[in-house]
């Protein structure tokens, strides 16, 4: 199965059915599939905290949220992230294009690639890292599972070696 399939089944199997996402060349099938799903609600943003402002909202209206982003944003996202979300409790899948891992071709990817890990870490956010298609297939609805038990964000790190798939 294709990569770009298999996080899009995912994402149906979960139950997800409200996503924003932020441009990203990696994620843009899934994007496209996302949109063209009548039973998900599809808001592109421009910047994540933007993202994650929007997917707050829809949860309390009901909604079961994912935003899907590059790492690189993850940055932009730390005050709502520490802030709204752990004060309120929300579950989020963020699905995360990481750029700067191996086989990345754009040296400025690079320093926040190796971050990201750590800055997950620091905001007490679990995460899973899927190496090939049918790990994502089974993890992700995983992932939103844990995400709505523990009433916290759940992070999915999609590395530049996953998309060769």
């Amino acid at each position: 199965m294709e990569s770009s399939e298999a996080v899009y089944k995912a994402i149906k199997e979960a139950g997800i059915d409200f996503i924003v996402s932020v441009p990203c060349v990696n994620l843009g099938k899934v994007m496209e599939l996302v949109d063209c799903d009548e039973d998900i609600i599809h808001v592109p943003v421009t910047r994540e905290e933007e993202g994650f402002g929007i997917c707050a909202g829809a949860f309390f209206g009901g909604k079961k949220p994912a935003i899907l982003m590059q790492n690189s944003g993850l940055g932009n996202s730390v005050n709502v992230l520490a802030s709204l979300y752990e004060l309120y409790k929300i579950p989020i899948l963020i699905i995360m294009s990481h750029r700067g891992t191996e086989g990345e071709f754009m040296s400025a990817q690079i320093p926040m690639g190796k971050a990201t890990p750590g800055v997950l870490d620091v905001l007490n956010i679990a995460y899973f890292n899927p190496k090939t298609p049918e790990e994502a297939l089974e993890l992700i609805p995983q992932a939103w599972k844990l995400s709505e038990m523990g009433e916290a964000p759940i992070g999915i790190l999609l590395e530049i070696t996953f998309w060769k798939n």
